[in-house]
């Protein structure tokens, strides 16, 4: 059972995407940000290795994005969220493939609730930037060992903490040597090891600040290896060069050789 500090952060942030899935669904929209296009989603793709007719379990699916991108290959896929208001989103944004796509209010940290949709149901589960936002992860590795058939994996794809979370900052320097001005940029990094939370906005307008989980590597992965899964894959995605090159502000599109997320793909 849940302890109450953990059940009131898990209400808190439910509340605050609850607020927030209006701006988050017009900023989003179908197609999603460069960090979905560029980064996410073809990693996901990758790791994924998905054959049409598959059943897939996207976890906090928030508008739908990965959702509907997976049932355009051919794959059934069950879309969770625990912000209501976050499917609605998915309900509407959905127009093509709506016999391949099914979405539900459902919290992935609850245990009880996961494990009602059936014993070995899915071939894989994915979740797309959605782990750092849950108040605890034990009770969604254990269920998953269970509800995903023998052979099948789960890909989750977070921040990457090493290099992006909210202890780490961009900046930039202007160099000079005896041939050249040239402006430099940098990552700041501070904090890594301690897990943490932080309230915090992700979106320019967004209503209602969100609490941020930072996990470092060893216990995110830690976790799963604790319920039987095995690490067989790993993705460190970063903008192009030519992304890089063409970008005029000191953001994450400038970075070519540093990855701002991270994906793990686990194996049962």
């Amino acid at each position: 059972m849940k302890n109450e500090s953990i059940n009131s952060l898990n209400n808190q942030t439910r509340e605050a995407w609850n607020a927030t899935a209006q701006v988050w669904d017009e900023k989003k929209g179908d197609e999603g940000n460069e960090f979905h296009k560029y980064l996410v989603r073809p990693a996901i793709e990758k790791l994924l290795e998905l054959k049409p007719g598959q059943r897939i379990l996207d976890i906090g699916c928030g508008n739908g994005l990965t959702t509907r991108r997976l049932a355009s290959s051919g794959a059934n896929v069950l879309g969770i969220d625990f912000a209501s208001e976050m499917i609605n989103n998915a309900r509407k944004r959905t127009k093509e493939n709506q016999e391949l796509i099914e979405y539900q209010v459902l919290d992935a940290t609850d245990e009880t609730g996961l494990l009602k949709l059936g014993e070995n149901s899915f071939d894989a589960a994915v979740s797309a930037m959605a782990l750092m936002d849950m108040a605890e992860i034990e009770p969604l590795f254990k269920a998953l060992i269970k509800i995903i058939r023998p052979g099948g994996c789960f890909i989750f794809a977070v921040m990457h903490p090493c290099f992006n979370s909210m202890h780490t900052s961009l900046g930039s320097e202007l160099i000079e040597n005896e041939t050249e001005l040239y402006t430099e940029y940098y990552i700041k990094v501070k904090g890594y090891l301690k897990p943490s939370k932080v309230r915090g906005l992700a979106l320019q307008n967004q209503p209602q600040p969100h609490t941020y989980f930072h996990r470092p590597l060893h216990i995110l992965l830690n976790t799963a290896f604790k319920f039987g899964f095995v690490l067989d894959g790993l993705e460190e995605p970063a903008f192009s060069e030519e992304i890089a090159a063409r970008s005029d502000a000191i953001s994450w599109s400038r970075f070519s050789e540093i990855s701002p997320v991270i994906l793990a793909r686990l194996r049962i």
